[in-house]
């Protein structure tokens, strides 16, 4: 019989310690967010000005495409949303990489990664704070696009949702291992010229890739295929229809845990960063 000097000793259990974790670190990443009304306009305004000045002014370019999933001509400012949906995650978890690294420089992440709790659970709860942030914005964007006359049936919007919400988790991994390899802030910019915009660029965001097979850009199309964005944004893009892209979930979900283990084993102290700064 365990005795009654134990039983007021003993500490919390431990899903009362990842809940307590999980408000921790996720709240923090809401609150700060809501705090500041002009980084939802500043993650916004990117793609909105994408969507209503190319969609005009590219929409005799791009307008006819039969391709999969898409049945029948669609509109160009449709083809776009997927993309440009996209684009705002990855920006998102590029911003989340800044906020890792930007933490660490304030000795937030050292304090962080010392918590009685596994390296892995504290990792994963960053994640999900930055996926939460990803998919709010998304949503909001899906809003904005619906008043512009994209049609969304209401039956959809779950699959929407949830091929945003992976999407949104392989892009703020993504963000989570790219923030172990940069050090200062001053970095960064550079890093994000090298890693957002290849991506954006390289991946059938604006444009249908039969554009690429059918101007010769056989490289650029072959950098395409194996550019995980692509496959994040084309199963927005079935999902939009109603449809399951079983390639594309299997590589954005792959590519999130590969993404996540990679971040996982450079935070580990014996192995990455924190080892080779020592107590910096």
């Amino acid at each position: 019989m365990q005795s009654p000097t134990l039983s007021l000793n003993a500490g919390p259990s431990l899903p009362v310690h990842l809940l307590r974790a999980l408000r921790a670190v996720v709240g923090r990443e809401l609150n700060r967010f809501l705090r500041q009304p002009s980084r939802l306009g500043s993650a916004l305004v990117r793609p909105l000005l994408w969507f209503v000045v190319f969609s005009a002014g590219f929409s005799n370019v791009f307008g006819v495409a039969i391709v999969p999933p898409y049945e029948t001509y669609i509109e160009y400012k449709e083809y776009m949303v997927p993309g440009l949906l996209g684009m705002v995650a990855l920006f998102n978890g590029m911003q989340s990489s800044l906020s890792m690294v930007y933490d660490r420089e304030m000795g937030v992440m050292r304090l962080l990664l010392t918590a009685p709790l596994a390296r892995g659970w504290l990792l994963a709860f960053k994640l999900l704070a930055g996926t939460c942030l990803s998919v709010l914005q998304m949503a909001v964007f899906l809003l904005i696009a619906r008043l512009f006359g994209v049609e969304m049936p209401p039956a959809f919007l779950p699959g929407m949702l949830l091929s945003m919400a992976c999407g949104a988790t392989m892009l703020a991994a993504l963000g989570l291992m790219l923030s172990v390899y940069v050090r200062q802030l001053e970095n960064f910019a550079g890093t994000m010229n090298f890693v957002i915009f290849p991506m954006f660029f390289i991946s059938p965001a604006l444009y249908p890739l039969w554009k690429l097979e059918e101007s010769g850009a056989w490289w650029i199309l072959k950098l395409a295929e194996f550019n995980p964005f692509t496959y994040a944004v084309e199963a927005i893009r079935y999902a939009m229809v109603g449809q399951f892209h079983g390639l594309s979930w299997a590589v954005v979900l792959g590519c999130s845990v590969v993404f996540f283990v990679l971040a996982l084993w450079g935070y580990d102290p014996q192995r990455g960063w924190i080892r080779k700064k020592g107590s910096a």
